[in-house]
């Protein structure tokens, strides 16, 4: 209960000093920049020298993907029924198909299961990344048209990623170099995503004009929020697979809109209004549906 509180009291805390216009308007990506090049590199060398490496472990490198391309799939099929611009149906393929992972997806992993299933859950927001930095990046540019697809400046982006280069690190140095002096360092500094993560979508929250889109938001946040994570639940079932990492894959994989996939549409113009009404109410909704989500998950049998 006691992690629920906080969840609430560091949106609610981001809202109110929005509102009261305390902070200055881009102060999120002041807070952004922290968790992106300090706390979540962190987190990856508090985890990852830890796991023992399983085949288990393809699970959550695959689930992105998956829930990638059925989420292509999905709104391709959508846009040719409601006849939408090629931009529109491209900043909804955004929204509609990558998790947060991280922002949204830690919290509540360590409000619903714990903290050291943190693990699993990097490889699921690694993967994620790579996924917006490369195809996503390729489908905003074709499907905004201003400016010509550059596979350097794709490559960039991946291989400058903060979080990516870390968990390299992560995974290379504690093989030649003992790093455990620095165990209190990674901890203190993992232990700031949550909070501020938390803090800075209160900050960005918007809800202005939601219902004239109402019918695109609903359909984008059925796929997100529940026809995603049942998909990949489905093929857990199918493979009869069980445990603590198939539950985290499956509860990652219903988070809400990663929020970069909603600048990224912004920053291309793939009707960024519609792309952060689906963020901003994916979100909220999330509240509710990662809770029905986790009592599935729990439910004793089930996987």
């Amino acid at each position: 209960m006691a992690n629920f509180i906080l969840i609430g009291i560091c949106i609610l805390a981001g809202i109110l000093f929005r509102k009261s216009k305390a902070l200055p308007k881009d102060a999120h990506k002041g807070i952004n920049a922290w968790i992106i090049y300090i706390a979540l590199p962190a987190v990856s060398f508090k985890y990852l020298p830890h796991i023992t490496w399983t085949k288990d472990l393809l699970f959550p490198a695959l689930a992105p993907i998956c829930v990638w391309i059925l989420g292509w799939l999905f709104i391709t099929m959508y846009s040719k029924f409601s006849k939408l611009s090629k931009a529109t149906s491209g900043g909804l393929k955004l929204v509609s198909s990558l998790s947060n992972t991280s922002f949204i997806g830690f919290p509540l992993i360590i409000a619903y299961f714990s903290e050291k299933e943190l693990a699993i859950a990097i490889i699921c927001d690694q993967v994620t990344f790579t996924l917006l930095s490369t195809i996503g990046i390729i489908l905003a540019i074709r499907s905004s048209q201003q400016q010509k697809l550059n596979s350097k400046l794709v490559l960039k982006k991946v291989l400058t990623f903060p979080p990516l280069i870390g968990c390299i690190l992560a995974l290379i140095l504690p093989r030649y170099l003992d790093l455990s002096a620095l165990d209190v360092l990674f901890d203190k500094l993992s232990g700031t995503v949550g909070p501020l993560a938390l803090f800075s979508i209160g900050l960005q929250l918007k809800f202005g004009g939601w219902f004239s889109e109402i019918k695109h938001i609903s359909f984008a946040l059925l796929y997100k929020l529940i026809l995603a994570p049942l998909s990949v639940f489905v093929i857990a079932l199918v493979l009869g697979m069980n445990g603590m990492i198939t539950k985290i894959t499956i509860f990652e994989m219903a988070m809400p809109t990663l929020l970069t996939a909603g600048v990224v549409a912004d920053q291309y113009n793939l009707n960024p209004k519609v792309s952060n009404l689906v963020v901003g109410i994916g979100i909220l909704l999330s509240f509710v549906t990662t809770g029905l989500w986790w009592l599935v998950l729990t439910y004793p049998g089930v996987v």
